[in-house]
């Protein structure tokens, strides 16, 4: 063999590609780093999505909760009352209804022929009504009269669904309203 045989020799052995196993070992880490990466997108994308959706939950709640207080607390006295359903003889004298309707999920407030939507998204929703003097271990007496009613204490729960499941977005609230007319 002469000098530049075994040059050519020596150059094609260093310019050589990779072999079949160095091929597919490198493609199978690139893979796994690309499956991992994705997954924490994914559950970073999961996690802020939640996260925004209980802020917004948690805002409309405490805004539906902070008028009906305020409407509650105005109002000449109770109506009448079911679980699901309160109306009040409001302060101008005309009646003031809150109705939540499982099917739809909505709480409406009902004023002069008038529906506004106080809540959407609500998965449950209870009224219940008492007298205003607590009992000596500070629980409030219930009440079955609506006339005689000072106390309504109301709860709910709300949820929305992020990437088609309920995972972390639920809002509860719960109040004790005083009637103070």
């Amino acid at each position: 063999m002469n000098l530049l045989q075994l040059s050519h020799a020596r150059r094609r052995k260093q310019c050589s590609g990779l072999s079949l196993l160095e091929i597919l070992v490198a493609a199978s880490i690139a893979s796994l780093v690309f499956a991992a990466t994705a997954m924490l997108w994914i559950f970073s994308a999961r996690s802020f999505t939640a996260l925004g959706n209980y802020g917004d939950l948690d805002r409309a709640s405490r805004n539906a909760l902070d008028n009906m207080s305020r409407e509650i607390r105005q109002t000449r006295g109770l109506s009448s009352f079911s679980p699901t359903r309160i109306t009040f003889l409001d302060w101008d004298g005309g009646a003031l209804t809150y109705a939540y309707d499982s099917t739809a999920r909505t709480l409406t407030r009902q004023k002069g022929g008038t529906n506004t939507l106080m809540l959407g998204q609500c998965d449950f929703l209870n009224f219940d009504i008492s007298q205003r003097n607590p009992s000596n271990n500070f629980t409030f007496y219930p009440e079955t009269n609506a006339s005689l009613a000072k106390l309504i204490d109301v709860s709910w729960k709300c949820s929305r669904q992020i990437l088609g499941a309920k995972i972390n977005t639920e809002s509860v609230q719960t109040a004790k309203i005083v009637i103070r007319n």
